[in-house]
């Protein structure tokens, strides 16, 4: 099964989540995410991801020095964000039960 529609699904949610917990730079998102399951993300497919969310307003950028190099974008989450992800993360709950309950009695 090709999951890239589910995987759409969730993840601005779950970058979100990461970036609520603390600013936080490109790399480190994508290596919490790894840590966590999303074992098949690379980083073409986390920047549009966050370049959305920016656009929408539900995190900021900032430009910042690296410990290691080049300067580094920074990101934290927005009010609007904040407010996001309450939302999605009740809405996750909702439809994942609700997917639970069909599946599970089979």
């Amino acid at each position: 099964m090709d999951d890239t529609q589910l995987l759409k699904g969730v993840l601005e949610g779950c970058v979100l989540s990461v970036i609520s917990r603390g600013e936080t730079y490109g790399y480190e998102i994508l290596s919490v995410l790894i840590e966590n399951g999303f074992d098949n993300l690379i980083e073409g497919t986390l920047y549009p991801v966050l370049t959305r969310l920016q656009k929408k307003g539900l995190i900021a950028c900032r430009i910042g020095k690296s410990p290691l190099g080049p300067s580094r974008k920074y990101f934290s989450i927005t009010p609007d964000g904040e407010a996001y992800l309450a939302a999605f993360t009740e809405n996750y709950a909702r439809i994942t039960q609700a997917a639970r309950n069909i599946l599970d009695n089979e």
